[in-house]
């Protein structure tokens, strides 16, 4: 049996042994998805300073961040061959959503595309891979 954590790992295809690195978290930011992640990968997060690559990049982002399509592009720059950006915005309703035309027009600009979507409480996931790459 799964407990809900678990099943959040498993909505974003986190697997045991993987490398994650987590961008945008703030207060708002939910943190049972988080420990949910690190719970299965059997470690941290990558430190936001790294040079290492990482298999998935777990990015939270709001209205208010600013130009999506930046960091977007900043959240690519540390991605291995097969890795994939999860944005996790706030559900429809919930302040600093962001539009779904924003998030495909955004993730076009900065060379993704779009090839899921997973609903994780309170917040949408997106998962966004590098053009050419549309393994989930």
């Amino acid at each position: 049996m799964t407990t809900h954590l678990e099943d959040y790992a498993r909505k974003l295809g986190i697997q045991p042994g993987q490398v994650a690195l987590e961008l945008g978290w703030d207060e708002d930011s939910d943190p049972e998805i988080s420990e949910a992640i690190e719970e299965v990968l059997g470690e941290d997060f990558l430190d936001e300073e790294t040079d290492d690559l990482c298999d998935a990049v777990v990015l939270w982002w709001r209205e208010e961040d600013g130009d999506l399509v930046d960091g977007l592009v900043d959240a690519v720059r540390p991605l291995g061959d097969n890795g994939r950006v999860w944005l996790l915005t706030p559900g429809t309703g919930q302040p600093g959503t962001v539009a779904p035309g924003e998030i495909s027009e955004s993730a076009q600009l900065a060379g993704l595309v779009q090839t899921k979507a997973e609903r994780l409480g309170q917040w949408q996931g997106s998962c966004l891979v590098p053009r050419g790459n549309t393994k989930k």
